[in-house]
């Protein structure tokens, strides 16, 4: 019965809708005008038509299903503004079309930059004839000339520096009411300020203020507030029932710690971390914007000052798919530390 309310009139109307809306657009040479209310009726039309696709399938077909809507919305978006930009709906100089991007992003990847001497992913390919002809300095040249690299070490080590004493902190202030109360407003009034704000103030503090230092020091103190104000709650939360059952069989603190404190704020602690990673590559990129000569924000921001946009689109991209990969790596991590999830 339910596959065969997939064809009901219901779905046919919708279908027809969308198809009668489309055409009417199209006779009418109304998207150069108007394309705001075509997307927008096209968006309402496909989210109703696939609701109630969704509310017709067999349950073992929901897994493929839902995948299906998680590739094909994107997919069918970058569609759109590939003909959208095709047919100067949107401005292709300031909009590129997507097959544009993608060529851009393959020569970013595969050519070296003639003035910088850089790309931006440090040519991989050639590992093997660096490692022959001039060993591993070769190879970590090579790697050293790659712009995502370069984030990516100022990402980790930052959120390396920022995290590991955010989690040290942020459990003192849980389990002692007296550091909590003490640091409690301090860090509140320093949370709240832009960390892109007190990058001039962090460069003074540094013998070299242009180099890699300040960079990492601003996404190490990014990071800290977050994993610290999260770890901290996470100890909080945790139900007083537990700790007092683990003081009833004899637990001393370092045996509540391990068993109780600890594993118990872990959930709390990794979704710090996760916004505190993300927060990480937002900041490093906000300061290669204004201080670098490398990295995927330096390359970003450089093809937006001389106006190659499709350069910088794939600029965003890989910025995007770096949030992505990062975000995946934690939660992999967190489900290796945390398997009872």
């Amino acid at each position: 019965m339910k596959r065969k309310g997939l064809l009901s009139s219901r779905f046919w109307l919708f279908l027809a809708l969308l198809l009668a809306f489309n055409g009417v657009m199209m006779a009418g040479r109304l998207w150069q005008q108007y394309w705001w209310l075509g997307v927008g009726v096209n968006m309402a039309l496909i989210v109703a038509l696939a609701e109630y696709v969704g509310h017709s399938i067999p349950a073992r077909w929901r897994r493929q299903y839902d995948l299906t809507l998680a590739i094909g919305f994107p997919v069918l978006l970058l569609l759109a503004w590939e003909a959208m930009s095709r047919s100067h709906i949107l401005n292709p100089r300031w909009f590129p079309p997507p097959s544009r991007i993608a060529v851009a992003l393959w020569q970013l990847s595969t050519q070296v930059d003639k003035f910088s001497h850089t790309s931006l992913w440090g040519r991989p390919w050639l590992i093997p004839q660096r490692f022959l002809t001039e060993g591993w300095p070769g190879v970590a040249a090579l790697f050293a000339e790659g712009h995502v690299w370069v984030t990516l070490m100022r990402v980790f080590a930052g959120f390396v520096l920022g995290a590991i004493p955010g989690v040290f902190l942020g459990m003192l202030m849980g389990m002692n009411r007296t550091i909590r109360t003490m640091l409690d407003t301090t860090m509140s009034a320093v949370y709240v300020l832009p960390k892109i704000a007190i990058f001039p103030i962090v460069m003074l503090m540094f013998a070299n203020p242009f180099g890699e230092g300040p960079k990492i020091a601003v996404v190490a103190i990014s990071a800290f507030f977050l994993v610290a104000i999260n770890t901290m709650t996470g100890v909080q939360d945790i139900d007083p029932v537990y700790i007092q059952a683990a003081r009833n069989y004899g637990a001393n603190r370092w045996q509540l710690f391990r068993h109780v404190i600890f594993p118990g704020a872990l959930p709390v602690i990794f979704a710090g971390m996760r916004l505190a990673l993300g927060t990480a590559l937002i900041v490093i990129v906000a300061i290669e914007f204004i201080r670098a000569k490398k990295g995927v924000g330096f390359l970003t921001f450089y093809y937006w000052e001389v106006m190659v946009t499709d350069k910088m689109y794939a600029g965003l991209f890989v910025i995007m798919l770096l949030g992505v990969l990062l975000t995946y790596g934690l939660q992999r991590l967190e489900k290796r530390i945390m398997p009872w999830r």
